[in-house]
């Protein structure tokens, strides 16, 4: 090994870290180091070329960073194996082949997404974060520390019309839930504020209201979401702050809200000094229309996270205010939990900034089109509520069947997928309807296989209704 390492550096421009990290890099190429092959620790190193540790230390992360080596805590830094990408399909099928052995049962409760290349990037990075300054694991979360990662996330969201935006507007939350909940606390005041929320609805809008001990109210809506002019009625008779909608990808039902009223909800938003909360979590393609933020600036609330177009693991979701009301959610998130945790924030960081990741989330909409088309083409003669970058089907259910006797008929046949009940108010009434969510944790054959099912029960309802 020590033929590699001259007396001293050569005379060339450049960082000596770069000159460094040529050699390591020449050398593997040329196969005078072999796989497994242990690097001099990083003083030796630097003593016999006369250079400084961090020098040798920032051309060793570099070559990390690059896949070329990987450091071992406690045992040194070894040339790595190259990247295999038969083992990366191995890890891609993994997720199928164990529920496929192990787990009769096809769950549709949730959207499940498939591996499309993000579980590697992601340990990719978990590798970059486990290299950083020592300082990322030791010091508290300042706000000048995320800056990196709430530009990341600016980036991000860089093809949605969402108004003006800056790094400064972004507020890093766990995950869409938790952005809910801190856009209420900023929002909500008195000891029993009112929320208005569409007659089916996503049932966290009524559990943050709850937390904030916020009385929720339906609201009346049609096939474009939820109706202005019952809203209006509502507004008449109570004291509300807010309105929790879902334009883009209505949940339960699917239903996208188009331009012409949302204006209407805006306006009736400024005669009565409503908030707009918008929770845009399920949206997985383009938005088709412009946020209640861009549309009012000075009301709208934005709230987003990854959980449905890269993982639902990491619990990473981002809310942002109107422009006056920034700082206010800010100091929401502050005194309630500081920050992201700090690696956190960079593994989110180097995830978003990643020029593979916009690929991958193109990948995870595809392939999840997938099962949305398998979906239509089983039970296409129903009533469906669809699109193709939607992670869930809205299944309006025939003559004979009531959605709990529905549910429970498919889960004896191994399937889960949730009444509309689920999503109504405690004192509403839901239609006879389910939501079949997508789950790319399966097979496409298995998949379909469970679509089949549905379908004979849907052709088959009991004679008898029970409800």
């Amino acid at each position: 090994m020590d033929t590699i390492w001259p007396e001293a550096l050569p005379k060339s421009k450049g960082p000596k870290y770069t000159l460094v990290a040529d050699a390591i890099r020449k050398a593997i190429g040329d196969k005078k180091l072999d796989v497994g092959a242990k690097l001099p620790p990083v003083r030796e190193l630097a003593y016999r070329l006369q250079i400084t540790p961090g020098t040798v230390a920032r051309a060793y992360t570099i070559l990390t960073d690059e896949g070329l080596l990987h450091a071992e805590v406690g045992r040194g830094t070894f040339v790595a194996p190259p990247k295999s990408p038969i083992l990366d399909d191995v890890w891609a099928r993994q997720l199928h082949l164990r529920e496929d052995k192990y787990n009769a049962n096809v769950s549709l409760f949730s959207p499940r997404l498939p591996d499309a290349g993000q579980v590697a990037l992601i340990r990719e990075c978990l590798q970059k974060v486990s290299q950083a300054d020592p300082g990322l694991f030791l010091n508290y979360p300042t706000r000048d520390a995320y800056i990196p990662m709430r530009q990341s996330v600016v980036d991000w969201l860089s093809d949605l019309p969402l108004g003006p935006l800056t790094h400064d507007d972004i507020v890093l939350t766990h995950g869409g839930q938790n952005g809910l909940c801190l856009v209420f606390q900023t929002i909500l005041r008195g000891p029993k504020p009112i929320v208005l929320v569409e007659d089916l609805s996503y049932a966290g809008f009524r559990r943050a209201g709850e937390l904030m001990r916020a009385e929720v109210i339906g609201v009346k809506m049609d096939k474009w979401g939820i109706d202005p002019a019952s809203m209006e009625h509502v507004l008449r008779q109570t004291n509300a702050q807010a309105v929790c909608v879902s334009p883009e990808v209505q949940n339960p039902t699917g239903i996208h809200t188009p331009l012409a009223r949302r204006k209407e909800v805006v306006d009736v938003a400024r005669r009565f000094d409503l908030q707009i909360v918008e929770d845009d979590c399920y949206r997985m393609g383009e938005a088709r229309e412009p946020s209640y933020r861009a549309l009012a600036p000075e009301r709208g609330w934005h709230v987003s996270s990854i959980s449905k177009i890269l993982t639902p693991a990491l619990r990473v979701g981002f809310a942002i205010a109107p422009k006056d009301r920034s700082a206010d959610l800010r100091r929401s998130a502050e005194y309630g939990y500081f920050g992201l945790a700090q690696p956190l924030a960079e593994l989110t960081r180097l995830l978003l900034s990643d020029p593979r990741t916009r690929q991958i989330a193109q990948d995870v909409r595809k392939r999840m089109g997938d099962y949305v088309r398998i979906t239509v083409n089983a039970l296409g003669g129903f009533d469906l509520n669809w699109a193709p970058d939607v992670p869930f089907i809205w299944l309006n259910l025939p003559s004979g069947w009531r959605s709990a006797a529905f549910s429970r008929a498919a889960e004896r046949e191994g399937i889960q997928l949730r009444s509309a009940d689920e999503f109504a108010l405690r004192d509403g009434r839901a239609p006879n309807a389910v939501r079949i969510a997508m789950n790319g944790h399966v097979s496409l054959e298995r998949f379909e296989d469970a679509m089949l099912r549905l379908r004979a029960l849907l052709d088959n309802p009991p004679e008898q209704i029970s409800v």
